[in-house]
């Protein structure tokens, strides 16, 4: 929470000191100081998720693999059933919870999450990783905010650059 508000504390005085330039020539530099800059935070912050979601992850016991979108991962049982695809509608029992234990959402309290793979409206993290399963495969997914609600959250239960837990079930793969 405290590199969240450093990070909005330096940006809030980047846009202060490019609007405050009255020097074309000074506004670009500042302009291009300041994405350079956003980019390092950005960069930092990516890492420092990766390092958070890596070491949870192994408190836990939990042998995951890290994808190239940088979401980790583990199918910790094997279904037999069809594989999920693009524009498949699909079917999950889930729970989607923080680091800290709280449970935000769960199919016990929502019913079962039914969606089109890849069409959007989903977190991009979980709809990437589902493409990993099979009907019947039982899965974890450890999410970085930039892949799950982004720097506002959900505006519900999810709060500001959450890591997000999904715990998925697919039950059901289906072309309708």
């Amino acid at each position: 929470m405290k590199i969240l508000i450093k990070v909005q504390i330096f940006f809030i005085i980047s846009v202060l000191l490019i609007a405050c330039s009255n020097n074309e020539h000074k506004h670009n530099i500042s302009t291009h100081q300041a994405k350079k800059t956003l980019k390092g935070v950005n960069r930092y912050l990516t890492q420092d998720d990766e390092d958070v979601m890596v070491g949870y992850a192994r408190r836990m016991g939990w042998d995951m693999k890290i994808d190239s979108t940088g979401m980790l991962y583990q199918i910790y049982k094997k279904g037999t059933g069809e594989k999920v695809k693009a524009l498949k509608f699909i079917s999950l029992n889930y729970t989607v919870s923080l680091l800290n234990g709280t449970i935000c959402y769960s199919s016990d309290s929502t019913g079962m999450l039914k969606f089109r793979v890849l069409e959007g409206g989903k977190e991009s993290g979980l709809e990437y990783g589902v493409l990993k399963l099979c009907e019947g495969d039982k899965a974890r997914f450890i999410i970085p905010p930039y892949l799950a609600n982004g720097i506002i959250g959900d505006e519900n239960k999810i709060p500001p650059r959450s890591i997000i837990i999904y715990d998925i079930e697919v039950i059901k793969v289906a072309d309708y």
